[in-house]
């Protein structure tokens, strides 16, 4: 197995026969009722039980960092019970903390996710080429916020630059820069809103290395069928996050949590791999 990320995520798709990235956003107040209580100790029971549930049907889990951290010592300390259930699930982690910073400061925040046992995680691309480096030099992957999936993103990411083009068409650009040149996938990845599909063509020919990050199924309405373009170099070429969608299906179905999470994943997953057949 490869010691790049990309590398290793390859081999997952690969062995999983899947794309999907099960996004952990714990709510204290909402959690599955298996969890028994609203407190750290809680919030790692939840997760263990959604990775249990849906994990078969994934490729690797994305916590977003926050929903750990508003609890402070003890949210960190569920957070690294994570990692280490999906660990032991076999599941990549990619840690979903969009970092940016000054260079000595993006080193240290690398050094601290590659501590928790991160495989790769998010980065803020708006303090320029400095600040990635050091997380690019890491050894994790790195996923950088190109162009993403939430209504505001429009007010900054699609502004038309004096040179030509949208600031996220330049963003990708850094991106590809950042991957280098060789063959197969980069370690540096970008991050692409699925509620934007349209974006996808355009931003695979600024990025042909690149992993694309697809957050937005579901829940903030992208769907699967749409993401075609992302697979174009291959199947680990996109990597498809679902959160609510697999997490809270329940709600939906009327069905126990567990079930239908799994039952929400395994579609998802069977969906997305049809797309790059």
């Amino acid at each position: 197995m490869s010691e790049r990320f990309a590398g290793r995520l390859g081999d997952a798709v690969a062995r999983r026969e899947s794309q999907i990235v099960l996004g952990l956003d714990p709510d204290p107040a909402a959690l599955w009722p298996a969890a028994g209580g609203v407190d750290g100790p809680a919030l790692a029971r939840h997760c263990r039980a959604v990775i249990a549930a849906a994990g078969g049907a994934c490729v690797a889990i994305k916590p977003q960092l926050a929903c750990f951290e508003r609890l402070g010592a003890a949210g960190w300390a569920a957070l690294e019970e994570t990692v280490a259930a999906a660990h032991e699930a076999d599941l990549l982690v990619i840690a979903d903390g969009k970092r940016g910073d000054v260079p000595v400061t993006a080193a240290a925040y690398a050094q601290a996710l590659s501590a928790l046992g991160a495989d790769a995680f998010t980065a803020n691309p708006l303090l320029g080429r400095d600040s990635l480096e050091p997380l690019v030099a890491s050894g994790c992957g790195v996923f950088v916020l190109v162009r993403t999936s939430n209504r505001g993103a429009a007010d900054v990411q699609d502004l038309e630059l004096a040179a030509g083009g949208p600031l996220w068409e330049r963003l990708a650009r850094l991106v590809d820069e950042l991957a280098g040149a060789g063959d197969g996938l980069s370690d540096v990845g970008a991050v692409l809103g699925a509620t934007r599909p349209e974006h996808l063509e355009r931003a695979r020919e600024l990025m042909p290395r690149s992993v694309f990050l697809l957050p937005g199924v579901g829940a903030q309405g992208g769907r699967v069928e749409d993401l075609a373009a992302a697979f174009a170099p291959g199947r680990a070429a996109g990597l498809i996050t679902a959160s609510r969608a697999i997490v809270n299906a329940h709600l939906e179905s009327g069905a126990e949590p567990a079930s239908a999470a799994a039952a929400q994943a395994e579609a998802l997953r069977a969906t997305a791999w049809s797309l790059s057949d």
